[in-house]
């Protein structure tokens, strides 16, 4: 295996002992970290949902709310490394549940958010509940899956975030709808509830999450052994034999900052047009809201299945770069030519631009995950997502500012694409291997 053919690993041969213990381990923790994944994305998601009768009931402005929505990410960015390093010395069991609980009951506390600073103070601790949940599944997934089928799981992972907008708006709307029931505010019940589910959903998790092989009791001896020998090979291979090099050397590996630069573009897109879409469904004119509900959730269904068939072409063929920098030519494209299209084609070149960032991001973090070694792959995997994230806090700002300049999103649009692209020529300097590094930076 080298940084050359990035097919090797997925050559490995397999055994009946082998397939069996990976069959039983998505069928009972894919779903279930699946199912984590839409109630966090929910919860990230729904104060935009209750902007309007958050605004109207508490008296916090535009600016105010913006800043607020926006503070979420800052601290999601501080936190994001050391509570990753905290999941690998608990445990994903015990650390996963303990992030899902926490960010539930935050999310609950929303329902006071009645002024402009506890709306501040609540999404700063949200922000710090939350760190670690995204990156620390990634980082669970190399404690089980080895690297030939872990496109398919990190391409599951991902397809749940499509699950998750096409629900989002519907459970949004049903628990806005509940005005005045209990004395209480729809946004209050919509924070409530999707705030206690995510506790409940933690708890499940506790129950029937383990955090490695070992522990499963639903694997046989010879499956655990099976399973644990192979992820033990593939880590011996990666480093080559090399001595561990310290957590401070991946802030010198070029690597990083490749990793870093094609995760954030993949983000930027991804929050640039989830948050703009209606407002280009609404050009085509005509439309009511329900359709326009309806229109908005076309790209995430095209995107749910482009994202499970790209996991399994990035696992059978190993060309992982190829399906990565495919996604981000689809995004690239698609923005560009949305930015001066007609609204009926530039609502169809948009869905091609979500089939392409989702696409860039389900495949990405594959390529990283066998990269990092050791020591270096929890807090490696969540300094990668915690910049990548802070996509989501650049473009709305973007977009914003270059709407209430130009009176259109186009130019917007323009620069994300250029970012693709970049993103696109960073894709061929990435490397799936880290033996060579390695050995060069325990040697420094």
């Amino acid at each position: 295996m080298h940084s050359s053919s990035p097919h090797a690993s997925e050559q490995e041969p397999t055994t009946p002992v082998l397939d069996g213990a990976l069959r039983k381990a998505f069928r009972r923790l894919v779903p279930l970290v699946m199912i984590m994944f839409v109630a966090n994305y929910i919860d990230r998601v729904n104060i935009g949902f209750a902007k309007d009768a958050l605004e109207a009931d508490s008296g916090i402005g535009a600016a105010a709310f913006g800043l607020g929505a926006g503070l979420f990410f800052l601290t999601y960015a501080v936190f994001e490394v050391p509570s990753n390093i905290l999941l690998e010395r608990f445990g994903a069991k015990l650390w996963l549940t303990r992030i899902m609980v926490s960010w539930g009951l935050v999310s609950a506390a929303m329902m006071f958010a009645h002024n402009e600073w506890i709306l501040y103070a609540l999404r700063l601790l949200l922000g710090a509940a939350e760190a670690g949940f995204f990156a620390g599944v990634l980082y669970y997934f190399t404690q089980w899956f080895p690297n030939a089928v872990r496109g398919r799981a990190n391409a599951a992972l991902y397809s749940a975030s499509t699950i998750a907008a096409v629900l989002a708006g519907p459970l949004s709307g049903a628990l806005l709808s509940m005005d005045d029931i209990g004395g209480l505010h729809g946004w209050q019940w919509l924070f409530l509830v999707e705030g206690l589910a995510a506790v409940l959903i933690g708890l499940v998790a506790w129950r029937f999450l383990e955090a490695k092989p070992a522990d499963a009791a639903w694997l046989s001896d010879a499956e655990k052994t099976a399973l644990i020998e192979r992820l033990a090979e593939e880590e011996r291979a990666k480093s080559g034999g090399a001595p561990e090099p310290s957590r401070w050397s991946m802030l010198r590996d070029p690597q990083m900052l490749l990793f870093c630069l094609v995760y954030f573009a993949a983000q930027l897109a991804q929050y640039s047009v989830t948050f703009w879409l209606p407002s280009f469904v609404r050009r085509i004119g005509g439309l009511g809201e329900i359709t326009i509900g309806l229109v908005a959730v076309l790209p995430f269904a095209a995107a749910f299945v482009a994202i499970l068939v790209a996991g399994r072409i990035s696992d059978r063929t190993g060309a992982r770069r190829t399906v990565l920098g495919s996604g981000f030519v689809l995004a690239a494209v698609g923005l560009a030519v949305a930015g001066f299209a007609h609204p009926l084609l530039a609502v169809v070149m948009l869905i091609v631009a979500t089939v392409g960032f989702k696409v860039a991001a389900s495949s990405f973090f594959v390529i990283p995950q066998q990269y990092l070694v050791g020591a270096l792959t929890a807090p490696g995997l969540a300094l990668i997502n915690s910049i990548g994230n802070l996509g989501g806090f650049v473009a709305p700002t973007l977009m914003g500012q270059v709407q209430e300049r130009t009176g259109s999103v186009s130019g917007g649009l323009y620069v994300v694409a250029a970012t693709c692209v970049v993103a696109l020529g960073a894709c061929a300097l990435l490397k799936s291997t880290a033996r060579r590094r390695t050995a060069e930076l325990t040697a420094s």
